[in-house]
């Protein structure tokens, strides 16, 4: 995602008058071209219209974030860690049964 700076934030404010006239679809390609835009009702923002990758971009960028937070959380708890050995010796499982599975990983 671009780094949105002072300067970019007046050039990103639009008017809700623009949607009014029938503007949309050169708001939505200057969203595309140029970044971020901010829709203002009444001189107040009232939303925020990015480009589905930039969006799908922050998502994924969140979603490791609260994963690296409750990683941390988890690490800094005192708990007994069980060994991969254990695990399968608990599940009956031997490491040839292993070798058989195929996994896919997105």
């Amino acid at each position: 995602m671009a780094v949105f700076k002072a300067v970019n934030l007046l050039d990103s404010i639009v008017p809700i008058s623009r949607f009014n006239k029938g503007e949309a679809n050169k708001i939505f390609k200057e969203v595309k071209t140029k970044g971020i835009k901010i829709v203002v009702k009444n001189n107040a923002p009232e939303c925020v219209l990015i480009s589905p990758k930039e969006y799908q971009e922050m998502m994924e960028k969140y979603e490791d974030a609260l994963l690296l937070l409750e990683a941390n959380k988890r690490l800094s708890q005192k708990v007994d860690y069980i060994s991969h050995e254990d695990i399968l010796k608990d599940m009956n499982i031997s490491e040839d049964d292993l070798k058989e599975i195929d996994v896919d990983l997105e």
